[in-house]
C-alpha cells in the first residue's frame, strides 16, 4: 500500500517523455517556499507546463516526480500515508503489495523520518484518492529579522551589559517534514493546497517564527559572546554566520523547541548591521584601544608614544624636558633625571646635580636612562643631551 519507486536519483527528460501524465513541482516556485501542492502535467500540452487538473489530488497509478532537495508527502483525511525525501519517479499505488509507505534511504533524513512515520502513520487502510504535497528540504533564504529598541544582552569578556539595535537574514531548513507538516503547518495549507512561504508577510504563522527569532536575539548574543571556550566575541559576531547560528538555534530550541516539536532549525545568521548603544560605544572604543596596545603591536605603539612624548618634552624644555618624562615601557623605567627647579634655571654644577638626587639615585637613572637608548626609545643625541645634563657637563 503507498509508493512504488520507478526510478531512483535524477529524473530528465526521458521519464518525463514516457510519463504522458505525471506530477510535479509547480512551476517558478519561489526559493522560499517551503510546503507546496503536487501540480498535474502532461505532454499533451507541452511537457513541464501545469495543467488545470485538481491541484495535489492523486489516484491509483498516478505518477510523481520528486526532484533533489525536496521530500514527498502524501495524506488521505489528514492522515499521513506516505512519504519520500529520496529523488526519484514514484507511482501511487495502494492495492500492489509491492508498495511502500516510507521512502527514507540510509542518508541524513532515514532515523528522522523512520522514528516520525511511526507516530503519525495512517493505521488503516489507505483509499484510492490521496493528497500529495511537496516540502522543500533545502535552505529556505531571506528570512528577514530586525530590533525597532535596543536588546541587552551580560557580555562576560566586555564585563558589562550592553545593547544594540540589530538586522539581518537568516537561513531555515525544515529537518523533519513530518513534524513540521503535522505540529506547525496551519491547516489552510493541507485542505486548499496552497504554497507555505516563510517571507509571506500574510502568513501568520510565519509570522510566529519571525517574532519567535526576535524574542530570542539578546540570548543568543550573550550565548556567542560568553562562549569562552571558542573566544567567542562580540567584535567578531559580524563575521560569523554559523557560530551565531548556533547560539541563536540554542536559544530558540530552549525556548520554543524549534527542532523537536516542529522540525525545522536556524542554519545561518547573516547581521547586516548593528548600532550599539552610546554606552556601549564607549565601552568598545576602550577595548580596541586595549587590544592595540597587546601583543608585539602594543610594544610598537606604547614605543612610539614614548618616542612622541620625548620629542615634545625636547621641544618645550630640552634636556631638562626629556630628564623630567616619566615613562614605563615593560619593565624599563624612564623617570626624571632632573627636575627643574620652580621658577628658576637648572642647576648645572656636578656638585648641586649630586647633592639634589644623591650618588646612587644618579647611578639608578643613568642606568635607566641607557636601558631606554638600547631599547630604542630614544635616539643618540637624546641620550647624549640628557645624560651631560644629568652629569652637569
Amino acid at each position: 500500500m503507498g509508493l512504488i519507486r520507478a526510478a531512483r536519483g535524477a529524473v530528465g527528460s526521458t521519464l518525463g517523455d514516457q510519463w504522458k501524465d505525471f506530477f510535479a513541482v509547480p512551476q517558478n516556485l519561489p526559493p522560499t517556499a517551503a510546503f507546496f501542492p503536487a501540480i498535474a502535467r502532461g505532454t499533451n500540452e507541452g511537457r513541464g507546463s501545469d495543467t488545470k487538473a485538481s491541484r495535489a489530488i492523486i489516484t491509483n497509478g498516478s505518477k510523481i516526480i520528486v526532484p533533489e532537495g525536496y521530500g514527498l508527502l502524501t495524506f488521505q483525511d489528514g492522515e499521513l500515508t506516505g512519504v519520500a525525501t529520496e529523488s526519484g519517479a514514484y507511482i501511487w499505488d495502494s492495492e500492489d503489495a509491492n508498495s511502500q509507505s516510507v521512502f527514507a534511504g540510509d542518508g541524513f533524513y532515514a532515523a528522522i523520518i523512520r522514528q516520525s512515520w511511526e507516530r503519525y502513520k495512517f493505521g488503516g487502510r489507505p483509499g484510492s484518492q490521496q493528497l500529495a504535497i511537496f516540502v522543500n528540504l533545502k535552505e529556505l533564504p531571506d528570512n528577514k529579522f530586525g530590533t525597532q529598541s535596543p536588546i541587552y544582552w551580560d557580555d562576560a569578556y566586555l564585563n558589562a551589559q550592553v545593547g544594540a539595535i540589530t538586522r539581518g537574514t537568516y537561513t531555515l531548513k525544515i529537518v523533519d517534514p513530518i513534524l513540521f507538516t503535522k505540529n506547525f503547518l496551519p491547516a489552510p495549507y493541507l485542505q486548499n493546497g496552497e504554497i507555505f512561504d516563510f517571507t509571506d508577510p500574510g502568513n501568520s504563522a510565519a509570522n510566529q517564527i519571525f517574532a519567535e527569532i526576535v524574542g530570542s536575539l539578546a540570548g543568543a548574543f550573550s550565548v556567542y559572546a560568553n562562549d569562552r571556550s571558542k573566544e567567542h566575541r562580540i567584535l567578531k559576531i559580524q563575521q560569523d554566520s554559523v557560530g551565531f547560528a548556533r547560539s541563536l538555534s540554542q536559544v530558540v530550541d530552549e525556548s520554543y523547541q524549534w527542532t523537536t516539536d516542529r522540525g525545522i532549525t536556524v542554519v545561518k545568521v547573516a547581521i547586516l548591521a548593528i548600532e550599539y548603544d552610546d554606552a556601549t560605544k564607549e565601552l568598545l572604543k576602550t577595548v580596541q584601544r586595549a587590544d592595540a596596545l597587546s601583543g608585539s603591536r602594543g610594544n610598537s605603539n606604547l614605543q612610539a608614544s614614548v618616542a612622541a612624548g620625548i620629542e615634545s618634552a625636547g621641544e618645550v624644555s630640552g634636556s631638562v624636558g626629556i630628564l623630567g618624562l616619566g615613562v614605563a615601557a615593560g619593565g624599563i623605567g624612564l623617570t626624571g633625571l632632573q627636575q627643574p627647579a620652580s621658577g628658576g634655571s637648572a642647576p648645572t654644577s656636578t656638585t648641586t646635580n649630586q647633592t639634589q638626587l644623591g650618588d646612587d639615585e644618579l647611578l639608578t637613572r643613568l642606568g635607566r636612562l641607557k636601558d631606554a637608548f638600547d631599547t630604542g626609545l630614544i635616539t643618540q643625541d637624546d641620550y647624549d643631551r640628557a645624560r651631560a645634563q644629568a652629569l652637569g657637563i
